[in-house]
């Protein structure tokens, strides 16, 4: 797919990634195309999945989710079962907004919020803890955010 995206698709693509709520004759006036043609081209874009989503992104101390941390974890064994079990658990805590899979020292590496770190020690010992397949867990907590970003560096 990203061999078909043509200069304008980068360029309605950026636009929406800095903001997704502006108007289709916005969209349009900053790319150089009239309402239309750019319509039809970020219908083409959601259709295709270039555009997965439209969200809201959140300042959280204002929500009550005060930190973030970044989580360590190592499994007890690394056969499939193990890595299965440990995704489908992960996936119904809402305090993880992000895990992947690694390789490397560790298995996996979570984003994890909550209030603060009261709340998040709560979580670690009744819910990241009992999972049967992790073996153990490291927490490194930020002390200053740099830089955050949720746009993709289009070329």
């Amino acid at each position: 797919m990203p061999e078909m995206l043509d200069a304008v698709d980068r360029r309605i693509l950026k636009a929406l990634q800095r903001n997704g709520r502006m108007s289709n004759v916005e969209l349009a006036n900053e790319v150089g195309l009239s309402p239309s043609p750019c319509l039809r081209r970020v219908r083409l874009l959601e259709e295709s999945g270039v555009i997965d989503r439209y969200v809201a992104v959140l300042n959280g101390p204002k929500v009550g989710i005060g930190l973030t941390v970044f989580v360590r974890v190592w499994f007890k064994t690394q056969d499939s079962t193990i890595t299965e079990q440990f995704a489908e658990t992960v996936r119904n805590f809402p305090e993880v907004v992000e895990c992947y899979l690694t390789t490397g020292e560790c298995d996996a590496i979570m984003r994890v919020v909550t209030a603060d770190l009261h709340a998040y020690w709560r979580f670690q010992a009744d819910h990241l803890t009992r999972i049967p397949s992790v073996q153990s867990v490291k927490t490194d907590v930020p002390m200053e955010t740099i830089k955050r970003s949720y746009e993709l560096p289009l070329p």
